[in-house]
This record gives structure tokens, sequence and C-alpha cells, in this order.
């Protein structure tokens, strides 16, 4: 650090050999005297992390497995940081001393350890939208009670996140979310039934993780996003709308009760949202390929199918019926997604499970609110225990 400049941010990073962990780390790479990376959590990709270690410098790592992080132990000897394992491991490196904690995993593994982060007093950077999907009231109360700041990564609240800067709440009508449509945009329902993995994981626009990519297919990351923006923005689903936008440049929009609309736009790349978050409220000159509207030409919009994509309607349905019911429709969903890319349940069969284990809740627990990360954690339990009993008998 140079003499006067201000000191560099600290960074923990859950989720570090992933998707958006790698792309956090290539932005880390460009400036590395604006960040030092103090704690990396990851699954179980070894060898990554092991390299990860060796160019951050990490004092804290964490895998899912002990045998995972013995392996690391052992390949890294005098070079290896303190590595834990499991769940702890991962709260562990929540709560490592950091100025910014980047939750950047997949699925519900995310909620305890940003809760840990949140209440150690860390400022996050979420990534992880099951966080916001499957526990948005008591996030938002745990934020609140803090003191902390979020931060929205996900390209489409990050859009919504700079568009409000500057803004009165009291103004805002209306957030439009907006959804690339995936592969499968342009296919009729027949077509849909006989997708094969391979063409639900070919995303026309975006980068992404097998799971959030087969949600982009069948509409439900947007259903996720949806119920993230709730909570994220305060904003009730009536006033949350999606539009399928296949060129993946305006990235959402806000409404103001003036009918003003204001949008943000950009290239479809993760690393400028993810950077924004590391550096708010600065922003960094990344060396990315510039937008060219000119290039471009136009920009489409097109109302979603909710017939042929029936995740997204399931989503608001899942709002309506009280806090705990996004949590049941995640954890279907994750369960589900989880059988069609090991081959065995085919891609319509998601939403049709989804939609069984949702309607299944409501039926006997509508309403419901959360009142602890147990009372979260046994819906997921639940609704996960409905989803693979289904899959068992073949009631897909």
């Amino acid at each position: 650090m140079k003499p006067g400049s201000e000191p560099s941010k600290r960074l923990a990073l859950l989720g570090s050999t992933g998707s958006i962990g790698e792309q956090t780390l290539s932005v880390v790479a460009e400036f590395p005297e604006r960040f030092e990376v103090t704690a990396l959590a990851a699954g179980g990709n070894v060898e990554r992390l092991a390299e990860q270690v060796k160019r951050f410098r990490p004092t804290l790592v964490s895998l899912a497995e002990e045998a995972a992080a013995q392996e690391l132990r052992e390949g890294l000897g005098s070079e290896a940081p303190e590595v834990r394992a499991g769940a702890a491991g991962l709260v562990a490196v929540a709560e490592h001393p950091a100025d910014l904690v980047v939750a950047g995993l997949v699925g519900a593994v995310g909620l305890e350890p940003t809760l840990a982060a949140i209440r150690a007093g860390r400022r996050i950077a979420l990534a992880n939208k099951e966080v916001m999907v499957m526990a948005g009231a008591l996030v938002r109360r745990e934020l609140a009670r803090r003191g902390v700041e979020l931060l929205p990564v996900d390209s489409e609240h990050s859009a919504i996140f700079q568009a409000l800067q500057g803004q009165r709440r009291e103004d805002v009508a209306k957030l439009i979310l907006t959804a690339s449509g995936g592969p499968f945009r342009s296919w009729s329902r027949t077509e849909i039934a006989r997708a094969s993995v391979e063409q639900a994981l070919d995303h026309p626009n975006w980068d992404m993780g097998p799971k959030i990519t087969i949600d982009s297919a069948s509409l439900m990351n947007k259903g996720l996003e949806v119920v993230e923006a709730r909570w994220l923005f305060d904003v009730p689903p009536e006033r949350i709308e999606v539009v399928v936008h296949p060129q993946s440049i305006v990235h959402s929009l806000v409404e103001f009760v003036d009918g003003s609309v204001l949008a943000q736009l950009g290239l479809p790349d993760m690393r400028g949202p993810i950077a924004l978050a590391l550096s708010h409220p600065e922003r960094l000159p990344l060396p990315m390929p510039r937008l060219d509207l000119a290039a471009v030409g136009r920009l489409d919009f097109e109302a979603p199918d909710t017939k042929r994509f029936p995740c997204l309607e399931l989503a608001f349905r899942a709002l309506a019926g009280g806090e705990a019911a996004p949590a049941v429709l995640n954890a279907a969903n994750e369960v589900a997604v989880a059988a069609f890319l090991a081959g065995g349940l085919s891609f319509p069969a998601i939403a049709g499970t989804n939609r069984a284990v949702l309607e299944e809740w409501l039926g006997g627990h509508a309403g419901e609110a959360v009142g602890s990360l147990e009372e979260v954690l046994r819906a997921d339990a639940w609704a996960r225990a409905k989803a693979e009993e289904r899959l068992e008998e073949g009631r897909v």
C-alpha cells in the first residue's frame, strides 16, 4: 500500500470456486491494491481452492467435507492456512474478520453462514438469492437489528439498487425485473417436454453455474428473484413485474409514480455488478468491453408465458402463502433440479414437483410467519422430504 493511500478492503468469500466466486476473485485480481482476501469457503474442489490459496493468501479456508480439508492441508503443507470443514467451517469464514462478506454460495446452504455474517456485523454482498427467498423477513429484521448494509449482486437487483439511488422510496410505483427467457424462450411446450440436460444448460447470454442455468431455463430463477426483490427493497409482490428481454442489456427497471422509468443497461457480464458491490459507493474502472447501442441495434421486450414456464407464477403464489412458503418452493426446486441434472426427471416435471409440494404445504400451513432460522430449516427439510418422496414413488 502506498503512503497516504486508503487501506485495502478485507473480503471473505463464501463459494470461492463457483461461478460467482471465480468472477469475484477475477475482479480482485485486477485491483490487488484495493482488496485483501482474508477467508475463502469452497465446496469440494480442492485443486482449485489450493490455487486460490496460493494466489490470494487467505488466513482461513473451509471445505464441505473433512476429507477434502485434510487433502488440502496435506497438499499445501507449510503454505496451508487454517483449514476448517462442514457447516461450522462456513460459519467460521462468514464470521472471520472482514469488511465485506461476499455470499456467493448456491442454494439453501448459504442461509446459515450469511445470517452468521450479519450477526457478526459484517457488510454483505449477496449473490446467494436463496438467502432472501427462504428467510427474507427474518434477514431484514436481522439487518435492521445489527445495522448492517446488504448490497445485491444479482444483475437484476443490482440494476434496481442503482436506479433507486437518490430517489424517494415513496415515489416508487413498480419494480420491473428483466428475464432473458433462457434457451427455451421460443420453444413449444412439446419441444420443452423433450429437452435434454445439455440443451437446458445452453444459456444464450450468461455464463452461470448449472443449477442457476436450469432455473433460468424454467424461469424459476426469475421467480426466486421476484421473492428476493420483495424483501430486498420492501416492495409488495403486486408492485413487482417481470418482462422478457432476450438481449439481456437492460438488467432491470424502476417505474415511478410520475410515469418515469429508470433502467440500468450493460453487457451481460457478472463482473459489473460484482465490482459495484465490492467497491460501493465507488465504481471501479473495469477492463471490460463497453456497451455499443448502435451495434446492439434493438432492444426487445415481451410478456412471460406462464403456460410454458409455470415456475414464475408459483413464486408469486408462494409469496402470497406466508413467509415460510417461498422456502418450501425453493427446497422442492433444488431437489427437482438436482434430479433433472442427474437424468432422473423430465424438464416439465421440475415445475410439476414444485407445484405439488407447494400446494401440499399451503393446504396446511398457509400464512405462517418465520420467527427463527430453525423454523425456516424445518420448512426446508419438510419440502425436501416431500419432493424426494414424490420422485421415489414416480409421482412427477
